[in-house]
């Protein structure tokens, strides 16, 4: 007989005009991988903020073991039994593992004898759930694989019998992802209950018993695993029928469009991160750039799209040479010769937040017809176009006057998408292209990026996303410390020899 361990009973919690979750009724049961998904937005991160005490319900109970219990901060969660792992992990990167867990807790962990103790109890931990984790290692030494672990064995230290993971396989290998659900499941079979935050319905059908669906704040749906299927869940997130896979003719090659030969280029530190770099896209084909956070793929983005000096090495559009170490690239211009842009940082790089949503759908087009004549500003036509672009792209709420740091990440995403794909470039460069966007939108935003390259676009597509980079590339590239260790025809290739590529083996 499965008991419940966490039950939710009427939450309701709004930011002002937003009902961010509205009359939730939850019950999570002992020993179980719960699944939630929902569209972003949805307000699944929101609820689960709740239960871990970050925010506070404007109304409802939530009970622990039965228990009808008040959660006011994080601690409180954790005093409960409730651990959770954010999508950006809690860690000071120059403490080690040892440091990072005890961190928060010091007045019970005095430095000296209870901590040979603490360390003790964590290797035993670190045995039991297969964690292999060296408390000694510095955090910023370690993988993005290895501190997830960390934050894992942090939980499990103070207690935790609940584990909320919030989108935990986002940057991770195919292998790191096996390994996690292998402690995953480890934690279940000892008795623990994880509830599973993902947009990935493979995830989901893999490793829940159970799952919960949110759309606009509300659960429309609760089943079994074994009882749906991907398409059901899909419908049920979006409200409508979604294909879930991508139709793609074969590409048709034209002439090399974009070309980079023995790229170098360094960080604001001076480290070299991009290391003699060697790069072809041909005009009607995506050339997929597969590889772990952190590889050089950020620096190599910024460099081709004028943002980032290049330390040498030269660029070619279309046969011309556009740059090297003397001849800077100039954002402005390439926009002018069909290079459109896409960074991976929307809010850093892609948007200004203060600005309304009208006025980051135009940047960068702002000086041209049919947005302002003369130099002055055409409010009216400015607004027309941002609703049917917000429309079209299902930016939400459809508000073209509202300051872009009111909407979520996923729409500030479709925001920066519609702006830079509705002028149908020569040549993208797009980095994470579905970060943070719901499962609808990610349907239209691979489509479009199909189309055009079916009306000759050259694309150059980065992304974490393996199932990503596999279902819209013709070629996929992998860079692994600053380097291009592996070229293969996309056809040719499995997620897992990928995913070896990434971590280095070659």
């Amino acid at each position: 007989m499965v008991s419940p361990i966490l039950e939710l009973s009427n939450i309701n919690k709004s930011f002002g005009h937003v009902h961010a979750n509205k009359d939730i009724n939850l019950t999570i049961n002992k020993g179980t991988i719960h699944g939630i998904i929902g569209e972003n937005g949805a307000g699944k991160s929101t609820l689960m903020s709740i239960v871990y005490g970050l925010y506070q319900a404007d109304s409802g109970t939530i009970k622990v073991s039965g228990n009808e219990i008040n959660l006011k901060s994080p601690r409180d969660s954790i005093e409960n039994g409730i651990g959770m792992v954010h999508q950006h992990f809690m860690l000071v990167e120059n403490f080690t593992v040892l440091e990072n867990i005890v961190l928060g807790f010091e007045g019970e962990v005095i430095f000296g004898k209870n901590l040979e103790k603490a360390k003790i109890d964590l290797k035993k931990l670190c045995e039991t759930y297969n964690l292999n984790v060296d408390l000694d290692s510095v955090i910023s030494d370690l993988s993005v694989g290895f501190r997830q672990r960390v934050e894992i064995l942090k939980s499990l230290y103070r207690g935790a019998e609940v584990f909320i993971l919030d989108e935990p396989t986002g940057v991770l290998t195919p292998q790191e992802v096996d390994e996690l659900f292998k402690i995953l499941r480890s934690l279940k079979e000892e008795g623990k209950t994880i509830v599973l935050i993902t947009h990935k319905l493979n995830e989901i059908m893999d490793l829940t018993s159970e799952v919960s669906v949110m759309r606009q704040g509300e659960i429309v749906g609760h089943t079994k695993t074994k009882a749906t299927n991907r398409e059901k869940l899909a419908e049920m997130m979006v409200g409508r029928s979604v294909l879930l896979r991508i139709n793609k003719s074969k590409t048709h090659r034209g002439d090399v469009a974009f070309k980079v030969e023995n790229l170098i280029v360094k960080d604001d530190l001076d480290v070299a991160r991009v290391k003699n770099v060697n790069l072809e896209i041909h005009a009607g084909e995506i050339l997929g750039l597969a590889g772990v956070t952190g590889n050089g793929q950020t620096e190599l983005l910024e460099a081709l799209s004028g943002i980032r000096k290049v330390e040498s090495g030269e660029i070619f559009l279309n046969g011309e040479k556009i740059s090297d170490s003397l001849n800077l690239l100039n954002p402005r211009e390439l926009k002018e010769k069909g290079l459109a842009h896409i960074p991976e940082d929307r809010q850093r790089m892609g948007l200004v937040t203060d600005f309304k949503a009208s006025e980051n759908l135009i940047f960068g087009y702002h000086d041209q017809e049919p947005y302002s004549k003369f130099s002055i500003m055409k409010e009216d036509k400015i607004f027309d176009y941002s609703k049917r672009v917000m429309e079209e792209y299902d930016v939400r709420p459809r508000s073209p006057h509202l300051m872009t740091s009111n909407f979520s990440g996923g729409n500030q995403q479709k925001l920066i998408l519609s702006r830079e794909l509705n002028e149908n470039p020569k040549i993208l460069l797009i980095g994470q292209p579905t970060r943070g966007v719901d499962i609808g939108a990610i349907e239209f935003i691979h489509q479009r990026l199909i189309d055009m390259r079916d009306k000759g676009a050259a694309i150059l597509l980065v992304s974490v996303e393996l199932e990503e980079v596999l279902s819209l590339s013709d070629r996929i590239i992998v860079m692994f410390d600053g380097k291009i260790v592996g070229e293969r025809v996309n056809e040719d290739v499995t997620d897992r020899e990928l995913g070896l590529l990434m971590a280095g083996v070659v």
